[in-house]
């Protein structure tokens, strides 16, 4: 079977929700002297992180993940679910010392995100040992800065085609290793305004990105995403949830749904259908591991969301 190895944070996710509009409550021409405050209605914790909420998707499909990244000392109760989940563990780094990362997410009326992030235990590398070969898959998501370059390395000794999504970590990431995570990548993963981000702090065009990378992923929201390569340009719709809950989580389970339908040798049209359909669930639902489908299920949805058979 194909192994697929998923690198990123493992993470407490605190997710609040402000019942109103950031942008009515932020003055443009105050920003340098910033100081507000947000009411919020709701609080909730949750299970998250990229490489937890990537690997739990993909469990839905039947497909076990190989996680690699660092937790803390309260980490228990997060383990018993992944492995209840049929999560392979073997590759997580413990540090005793520390707690493992919070995410703290404010999400207003429009699905607008303000976000803290406490690292905790991810500010400690885990840096695995990777056996593997070009008949695997790997995703290297936002987690410990050195992680993503070291497993980089890795992947690319032992010739397993990864995908990149900087994510949360481009304020960190500097631009050469910006580069060189995302010139050896089989795919580069991120949302519209990360693109144009990733572009400013690389000096790198659109086009040699796709020139570089097979396949380059760019997500919109409600809008749908886009999937770019040297020949071709492909627009998926995003399916109609049947509510909206909470955003959060929803481009981990874009990436996993994607994930699963190129280990299942699926073209790239049907990947960012795939992928579009398993964001929507985690929409659906509050917090980032909270849905769940049948696959038969699923199937159903997906020709009602498509017209046509998965």
């Amino acid at each position: 079977m194909r192994r697929i190895f998923v690198s990123g944070s493992l993470a407490y996710d605190r997710i609040m929700n402000f019942p109103g509009y950031f942008k009515d409550n932020i003055m443009p021409d105050k920003i340098h002297v910033l100081n507000v405050s947000f009411p919020i209605e709701r609080i909730e914790e949750r299970f998250g992180g990229t490489a937890g909420n990537i690997a739990f998707n993909l469990s839905l499909f039947g497909q076990e993940a190989t996680v690699l990244g660092t937790i803390g000392k309260d980490f228990d109760k997060y383990r018993n679910w992944l492995e209840t989940h049929k999560i392979d563990l073997s590759k997580i780094k413990k540090v005793n010392n520390e707690l493992t990362p919070t995410a703290h997410i404010i999400t207003d009326d429009a699905d607008n995100q303000i976000a803290g992030f406490y690292m905790g235990a991810m500010a400690t590398p885990s840096k695995q040992k990777i056996n593997g070969d070009e008949n695997d898959i790997a995703i290297i998501a936002p987690g410990n800065l050195d992680d993503m370059i070291h497993y980089k390395d890795a992947y690319l000794d032992q010739k397993i085609p990864y995908l990149f999504d900087p994510g949360q970590m481009l304020t960190y990431l500097d631009k050469d290793q910006l580069n060189s995570l995302i010139l050896s990548a089989k795919a580069f993963f991120s949302n519209g305004y990360e693109l144009e981000l990733t572009k400013k702090k690389t000096g790198l065009k659109l086009e040699e990105i796709q020139n570089a990378c097979e396949i380059v992923v760019t997500t919109n929201s409600e809008e749908g995403s886009i999937i770019r390569t040297k020949d071709e340009e492909i627009k998926i719709p995003a399916v109609k949830p049947k509510k909206v809950t909470d955003p959060t989580g929803a481009g981990d389970a874009y990436r996993a749904g994607f994930i699963h339908g190129l280990t299942n040798g699926k073209d790239l049209k049907t990947c960012g259908q795939l992928g579009s359909l398993t964001a929507t669930y985690a929409v659906e639902e509050y917090g980032t591991q909270e849905h769940f489908f049948e696959i038969d299920e699923f199937k159903n949805r997906y020709k009602e969301s498509f017209k046509q058979d998965i």
